[in-house]
């Protein structure tokens, strides 16, 4: 693969936005867009590791498809001077090989010393102040009835919320990551039977105990990963 750099994912929105409001966690997505016929790993990294929850941090994205990243700002206790945040997120990308898991994705991935195509986008965040909200307790772009859920809901309880919703994407994340992983075993599987029954074919004297052998342990191994 050339190291030039090029566009190769699509970041939407271009920044970071947070409706910015104390003691409470705070979420906004990250939409990827694979503008390539190759398959895309990218990396999300930022200046305040300690105060963002990014899930998931890094994957593969398929050529022509699109992933979405979730950002969670952590409960602050005080607001920055002037709602100016100084955070930066950075999304490296690269194009990988089609067989490249998840797990394998490090950061020499995205160096041009490794021979691949890579890019960087850097993010800004930006604080917003929340919408107001009109006398009978709705925003006035008609969310009353959201705003009063979420009225009758303490500070604790909404962290807890947010937190385990956090949670349960990394889990759906994790589940997608080994989901992908068994399809490519299944595929590598697949081709190996195949080779060993095109080499059996060419032979005129029978088959040999090893081949049936090895055809019965590739059978159990597919019918294992189909099952999962």
């Amino acid at each position: 693969m050339s190291s030039d750099s090029r566009d190769l994912l699509g970041i939407d929105p271009p920044e970071l936005i947070f409706p910015f409001e104390l003691k409470k966690q705070i979420s906004c997505s990250l939409h990827l867009t694979n503008k390539t016929d190759e398959y895309v790993a990218f990396k999300v990294k930022t200046t305040s590791p300690k105060k963002y929850c990014v899930r998931p941090n890094n994957g593969i994205v398929a050529p022509r498809s699109t992933s979405d990243v979730l950002v969670t700002m952590q409960a602050q206790r005080e607001a920055p001077p002037d709602m100016q945040c100084k955070d930066k997120f950075l999304v490296q990308s690269a194009i990988v090989k089609q067989d490249l898991s998840p797990q394998d994705i490090t950061g020499d991935v995205f160096t041009k010393q490794s021979g691949n195509v890579v890019d960087e986008v850097k993010l800004r965040v930006v604080y917003t102040t929340p919408q107001p909200t009109s006398a009978n307790g709705g925003s006035e772009e008609g969310l009353g009835s959201l705003s009063d859920q979420e009225a009758t809901k303490g500070p604790r309880e909404s962290e807890t919320i947010t937190s385990e919703v956090c949670i349960y994407l990394a889990l759906i994340s994790k589940l997608k990551v080994e989901k992908n992983s068994a399809i490519q075993q299944n595929i590598k599987l697949q081709e190996e039977l195949d080779l060993l029954r095109r080499q059996m074919g060419s032979q005129h004297g029978g088959f040999s105990l090893v081949f049936v052998l090895a055809i019965a342990i590739l059978g159990i191994l597919l019918g294992f990963l189909v099952k999962r």
